[in-house]
Order: C-alpha cells, then structure tokens, then sequence
C-alpha cells in the first residue's frame, strides 16, 4: 500500500485511487469511487459507494469524520466558463454529511480560490455548493436547493428544500429560508425568510430559542428585526432606530454591521403583505 494511504485504512478493491491522494487513518471507502488528484480525507471519514472525490486539477481537502453518501461529487471543477484548470481548491471541515447525488464545486481563480465548507454541515439530497462558496458551521440545507457561486451561508442557517440562491447572496447566522424560496438579496441574521423572490418575514425566534438565546436576547434582536423590515423609513433611519431602541450587544452589533455591509441589499419588503406580525 502506498505510503501516503494509512494502513488502517479500509478501501474497497473496485475502487480507483489517484497516486496523490492521503488517506488518514480509521477512512472508510466503499465501492466503484474514483478519488483522484490532491485530494486530502482526514481521519474517520466514510466514502460510500459511487463517490466521487477531486479533479484532475484542484485541491480537495477534506477534515474528520465526513459522510459521503452515493452519487456525491465532490470537488469538481466550477461551472465556470473561464475557468481554465488553474489549481483552486476546496476545504471542507469535520462531522459533515453530504448525502445522495450533492455536488460541492472548487473555486474559480477570481477571488481567493477558495470554496470553503466548516464544520457540523448536513447537506441532503440533490443539494449543489456552487464554486467559491462560504458556508459556516452547522448549516442545514435541505434536498434539492442550489447555492450559485460566492454565496456566503453563515453559522447556523436552516434552508428549506427547492430554493434557489443568486450568486453573491449572502445569508445571516441564524436564519431560516423557507422552500421553494428564490433569494436574490441577502436575508437578514436571526430571520425567517420566504418567496419568490423571497423577503424577511418574520424573527426566527424557535430557532434562536433551540440556539441557547436567552428569552430577553430572542426579544432585543425580534425589536430590530421589527425595524428593519416594518414601516416605510429607510435603511439609515432604521439603523438609527435600532441604535437608540435595542438594547447594546454583540448580537445587535453584528445585525448593524451585516446591513451596513451588505452589497446586494436587503431582502425587505415593507408593505404589510411582506411581514408576519408575530410580536
């Protein structure tokens, strides 16, 4: 056995392995996979049949304890038409599971050539990471939702099933995306989000609630959430609201900081169709 394939390791004959590929120890994988280029599968790892793993060009780095399941591609080149081979990668963190027929793409060389993925992910069927991607720690996305490329997901979204994400959005730690959702603009944090296209309707208070956030912390970002999306002021009046009427905290601070940052505006519609009123 190679030298770079710990012997530890369990591989199943059908399958093929490039000669670049590390394997760490206590990895699993199953039959008629095709691992091929530098591809790096830390520790715990659990290939199963029919996987694909790199491409002939890119970086695939992958941490511990992943799960790969049937049909899922991972690290193909970005569907990019000016992407020419150059050697972009994809990292992914530890304890994710990437289920049946999800495709996550590498980076194109545009940016920092980096498609990145943290830790505590569940991505479900049929799911595609587009290239140059940023998606945090423990995200959900569910069957059949499609990230375009250098979409930002941060920590703890939920995203509904058939959604359709623009490239650039970006969306809030803490936010939930209903399915069937089209997102053009960037949802806000801690929100529940919907539509065709979609808008911020509501506060995700169940899910900051399942988070840890005290009963008080749900109510001071719910007032700013309020704000940002009832009324007919603007955005810097808004702001200025949130700033006299909200109690002061990180999560108010980084609420303020994610609109004044955001470069392909807010998911608000201010009409009373927009918004649920569950005060």
């Amino acid at each position: 056995m190679p030298n770079n394939i710990n012997p530890n390791s369990k591989i199943h004959p059908s399958s093929v392995i490039g000669p670049d590929v590390e394997i760490a120890d206590d990895v699993e994988i199953g039959p008629y996979c095709l691992i091929q280029g530098k591809v790096k599968i830390g520790k715990g790892t659990f290939v199963e049949g029919h996987v694909t793993l790199g491409s002939r060009h890119g970086i695939l780095e992958i941490g511990e304890n992943n799960h790969f399941s049937p049909g899922a591609v991972i690290g193909g080149a970005p569907q990019d038409i000016s992407y020419k081979g150059e050697p972009t990668s994809l990292i992914i963190g530890n304890n994710n599971t990437f289920r049946e027929f999800s495709t996550v793409n590498l980076a194109t060389s545009k940016h920092d050539k980096k498609t990145e993925i943290g830790n505590n992910c569940y991505f479900m069927s049929y799911t595609h990471i587009g290239h140059d991607c940023k998606i945090g720690n423990n995200v959900i996305i569910a069957n059949d939702s499609h990230l375009g490329g250098h979409c930002i997901i941060e920590d703890g979204v939920n995203i509904g099933g058939v959604c359709a994400f623009n490239q650039f959005v970006r969306v809030g730690r803490g936010a939930f995306v209903a399915g069937s959702s089209a997102i053009n603009k960037d949802i806000l944090p801690f929100s529940r989000a919907q539509g065709n296209y979609a808008t911020v309707r509501a506060t995700n208070k169940i899910g900051l609630s399942r988070k840890g956030y005290s009963r008080e912390e749900v109510a001071n970002v719910h007032k700013a959430i309020r704000i940002m999306i009832m009324g007919s002021h603007s955005v810097e009046e808004g702001i200025k609201r949130i700033k006299e009427e909200c109690t002061p905290s990180d999560n108010i601070n980084y609420f303020l900081n994610f609109i004044t940052t955001s470069k392909r505006g807010l998911a608000i519609d201010r009409s009373p169709k927009g918004w649920q009123d569950d005060e």
